[in-house]
């Protein structure tokens, strides 16, 4: 979650809670009560946490997904979840 942000948007970028523009920062994982401690976490550092499913479905908010560095509003992100693609843009593959 915090590398799908740029540093210095995190730095700068939170806002109180209710604020209009506040940035959504999406989190995967599969333990509900972690992924609660979390979402206040980030909510405290003032972004907006969104569901971003389990690890198995993390590939989500990586590089080259429509969410990763976009500074969505929690709407946004989680419609850019919804479309993001399992297949890796060419940028973002293993050469090999």
């Amino acid at each position: 979650m915090f590398n799908g942000i740029f540093w210095q948007h995190l730095l700068e970028g939170g806002l109180p809670r209710g604020s209009a523009g506040r940035i959504a920062l999406p989190v995967a994982g599969d333990n509900a009560a972690g992924k609660q401690i979390v979402f206040d976490l980030v909510s405290e550092l003032g972004f907006d946490p969104v569901d971003g499913g389990t690890l198995a479905e993390s590939w989500r908010q990586q590089p080259g997904t429509p969410v990763y560095g976009a500074d969505l509003n929690a709407e946004r992100a989680i419609r850019a979840l919804a479309a993001a693609s399992p297949e890796r843009p060419d940028a973002f593959r293993a050469a090999g």
